[in-house]
C-alpha cells in the first residue's frame, strides 16, 4: 500500500471506530451517575464516611476502548471500583464488601437497582427509561468493586504521571486489594496483606505509555482517564482505535457466545504489539501480524502441563487466560478469531472504491456501524467538495483530500439496520 491509500484507509477506520463509540452525553452520565454513587456512600451519616470513599472507572470505560453494543438495547457495561482508604481493623473481606452493600440499600434508588451480588462486587443496573442520574440511550450496568488503597494513593498516582511514568516497580504502589467471595479466607481474615491483589490503575498508566509510545504530551492528556472524573476522549490514538475496531470484530464473529475472546487479553495483546505506529491502518497490521507471539508456553505444575499464558503486565504473575485451561474451547475460539481477523483485514485492504470496501466491512463490523462510518466520511467528503479540495489518489479508487485526480460527486446512503 502506498501513503495516500493508508491515509484513505485511515479514515475509515477512524469513521468505523468513532461509529463504535459511546456517545458524549452517555459518557458524561455515566460519570454523572458514579460521582452520585460515591457522593452518598461519603456522605457524613454514612459508616464509610472516615475512610475517604471514591469511585473510579477501570477496564474499557477508563481505557478509551469501549464499544457499544451489537443491540442498542443491550447494557453498556461500566466497571467501577470503590476506593476506601482504611477499613474498621476486624473487618474481613466479607465484611468490607457488605458495609459498601448495605450503605447502597439504605438510598431507597440504589436499593431497587441493586442486581444480584457479584463475586468481587456489587452490580447497579439502570433502567433504559430511568430519569434519575442515568440518562443514556440505552440501559447502562455499573459494577462496583470495593477495595481499600494505601493512604498515600493519591501521592503515588500523581507521581506516577510523572518522567517515571511507566516503569513496573512504580505501578506496583498502585495496586489495591479487592474482596472475592471464593476466597478461602474471605470470612475470617482481617488482614488486607492476604487478600487478592489487582491494579487496575498501573495497568491503565501502562496502557497509556503504550498507546502514546512515548509522547509526554499526549501521556499526560490521556492520563486523565484514570482520574475520578475523568474528560470525554474524541481524538483517540491509533492503539485505541484498533482496540475498539478489533472487539467489535470479536462481536460479530461470536455474538452470543460466553467462550469469545475476552477484551483484556485482546487489550493486553493489542498494547504488547503495537509499535508506535502513527496510523490505525499500520497499527492494525502490526498489532495483528506481532500479537500472539506475547502469549507465552508456561509450565503448570498443578496439571503437569504446559498451558498458555498472557501475562498481566504490571502483575507478571497473573495470567489472564487462566480460564483456557478450564474452558478450553475460550483458547481454541481465540486463535480461530485471529486467523479470521488476520483474512479479513488483509481482504479490506486490497480492495479499491468506497461502496465495495463497505460492503465488504458490513458483515465483518456490523451493517449498522459501517454504514454510520460511512455516511460520516460521505458527510465530510461532500464538505470537502464544496470547498474544492476534494481529491482522489490516482489509481487507488478511494476518496481522499490529496492527489492528482479531481472526484466527481460521490453518494453513499448506507442501509441501517
Amino acid at each position: 500500500m502506498n501513503t495516500e491509500q493508508v491515509k484513505q484507509f485511515d479514515s475509515i477506520f477512524n469513521a468505523l471506530s468513532e461509529s463504535l463509540d459511546i456517545t458524549e452525553t452517555q459518557y458524561e452520565a455515566a460519570v454523572r451517575s458514579y460521582r452520585a454513587v460515591g457522593d452518598w456512600l461519603a456522605k457524613a451519616d454514612s459508616v464509610l464516611v472516615s475512610y475517604n470513599p471514591i469511585i473510579r472507572a477501570q477496564g474499557s470505560f477508563m481505557l478509551g476502548t469501549m464499544i457499544r453494543p451489537l443491540n442498542e438495547q443491550d447494557d453498556l457495561d461500566i466497571d467501577l471500583v470503590c476506593e476506601l482508604t482504611g477499613k474498621g481493623a476486624s473487618w474481613t473481606q466479607y465484611d468490607l464488601k457488605h458495609k459498601v452493600g448495605n450503605r447502597l440499600k439504605d438510598h431507597e434508588t440504589y436499593k431497587r437497582m441493586l442486581d444480584e451480588e457479584g463475586r468481587r462486587c456489587w452490580t447497579l443496573k439502570y433502567a433504559q427509561e430511568s430519569n434519575y442520574l442515568m440518562k443514556t440511550s440505552a440501559p447502562s450496568r455499573s459494577y462496583n468493586l470495593p477495595c481499600l488503597v494505601a493512604k498515600d494513593y493519591k501521592t503515588v498516582m500523581e507521581r506516577s504521571f510523572s518522567a517515571s511514568l511507566g516503569a513496573i516497580r512504580e505501578l506496583d504502589n498502585l495496586a489495591i486489594r479487592i474482596t472475592d467471595k471464593e476466597s478461602a479466607n474471605y470470612r475470617y481474615d482481617p488482614s488486607p496483606e492476604n487478600w487478592m491483589k489487582s491494579n487496575p490503575f498501573g495497568y491503565g498508566i501502562w496502557f497509556i505509555q503504550r498507546a502514546t509510545a512515548g509522547d509526554r504530551q499526549k501521556m499526560m492528556l490521556l492520563a486523565e482517564s484514570v482520574r475520578a472524573v475523568p474528560k470525554y476522549q474524541s481524538n483517540k490514538t491509533p492503539l485505541q482505535r484498533a482496540v475498539q475496531i478489533l472487539k467489535r470484530h470479536r462481536d460479530i464473529m461470536f455474538a452470543g457466545d460466553e467462550d469469545k475472546p475476552v477484551s483484556i487479553i485482546i487489550t493486553t495483546l493489542a498494547a504488547k504489539a503495537y509499535q508506535g505506529e502513527g496510523s490505525i491502518t499500520e497499527a492494525l497490521q502490526t498489532i495483528l501480524i506481532h500479537m500472539d507471539k506475547y502469549i507465552l508456553n508456561e509450565f503448570d505444575p498443578q496439571s503437569g502441563k504446559t498451558i498458555k499464558k498472557v501475562e498481566n503486565p504490571v502483575n507478571p504473575e497473573e495470567n489472564f487466560a487462566d480460564k483456557w485451561i478450564e474452558h478450553p474451547k475460550r483458547q481454541d475460539n481465540f486463535y480461530k478469531w485471529l486467523e479470521k481477523v488476520r483474512k479479513d483485514l488483509s481482504l479490506i485492504l486490497q480492495l479499491r472504491g468506497m461502496h465495495v470496501i463497505a460492503e465488504s466491512m458490513m458483515p465483518r463490523f456490523g451493517r449498522q456501524a459501517v454504514s454510520q462510518g460511512f455516511d460520516s466520511l460521505a458527510e465530510k467528503a461532500r464538505s470537502l467538495r464544496e470547498s474544492g479540495t476534494m481529491k482522489m489518489a490516482a489509481g487507488s479508487g478511494i476518496l481522499g483530500s490529496a492527489g492528482s485526480v479531481s472526484a466527481k460527486a460521490h453518494h453513499f446512503f448506507g442501509n441501517h439496520e
